[in-house]
């Protein structure tokens, strides 16, 4: 999934707090040492109040450079975002929808007593990825029950799980029972490449009429590999020809 289409659908999930509010200046410091009892933390981590109003982080600690190699004055959601790796960006979109719907439909009593759990990868500033384990729980509400403000903790969990799917959990607190692995609702689909990077380089070559041994030559490959490249672009496309390849590349815009 692209960054911008991202970032747009991040915002329209968030979006749904309220315009405004009148509650006053938040003591925030004070009721954090309070909330972070609920987190158990087993690596390098960072916390955030999320502005579900203003779509702003309202404070952050200055963990961040340690997990994320960034100083706490870099940081936004617009940066967060763009950093979630694009293979987890649907996962993300997906998890933050199902959590709204499911907050959305808690008592107001109980907003403040479930923990939303999730993990996705991100990119550091160094440019390495690594897993984190978000951890949010809902830190001021109005009323009416919509959500103001959030308070979210972020684990380094990479030497915990390295690979797989990422999971939602809605963690119950004060004794409310704990859904783990929710199954969610596929409203963002994962987008899959179905030609590696030197299969497009081929095609592209091959589109321009190039023969299998000139292909070779402009790519300092053998005759032999671009045709093993050939015919696996075929066989795993269920494709009869190299037009009905190129054909369904173009259509599906694959190059």
């Amino acid at each position: 999934m692209n960054t911008e289409l991202f970032n747009i659908e991040a915002n329209n999930i968030w979006k749904k707090a309220p315009s405004e509010t009148n509650v006053g200046q938040l003591h925030i410091e004070l009721d954090l040492y309070k909330k972070l009892l609920n987190f158990f933390q087993v690596g390098d981590h960072f916390y955030l109040v999320f502005n579900l109003v203003s779509i702003q982080v309202d404070m952050i600690s200055n963990d961040v450079k340690t997990v994320l190699g960034c100083e706490p004055s870099e940081l936004s959601i617009e940066f967060l975002l763009n950093q979630v790796h694009p293979d987890d960006r649907p996962w993300f979109l997906n998890h933050q929808n199902k959590a709204g719907e499911f907050l959305a439909g808690l008592p107001v009593d109980k907003l403040t007593k479930y923990k939303v759990r999730h993990d996705f990868r991100i990119q550091k500033k160094d440019g390495s990825y690594i897993r984190l384990l978000s951890q949010a729980i809902v830190f001021e509400h109005d009323e009416n029950g919509l959500i103001l403000r959030t308070l979210g903790v972020f684990t380094d969990i990479t030497h915990l799980k390295s690979e797989g799917r990422p999971m939602l959990s809605f963690i119950g607190l004060e004794g409310e029972p704990s859904y783990i692995d929710v199954d969610v609702k596929e409203v963002f689909t994962v987008s899959r490449e179905y030609l590696s990077k030197r299969e497009k380089q081929i095609l592209l070559l091959i589109i321009e009429g190039k023969l299998s041994k000139e292909i070779g030559e402009i790519l300092h490959i053998s005759k032999q590999t671009v045709d093993s490249h050939r015919n696996n672009m075929l066989a795993k496309n269920k494709l009869k020809n190299t037009s009905e390849l190129i054909a369904k590349a173009i259509k599906q815009g694959w190059i």
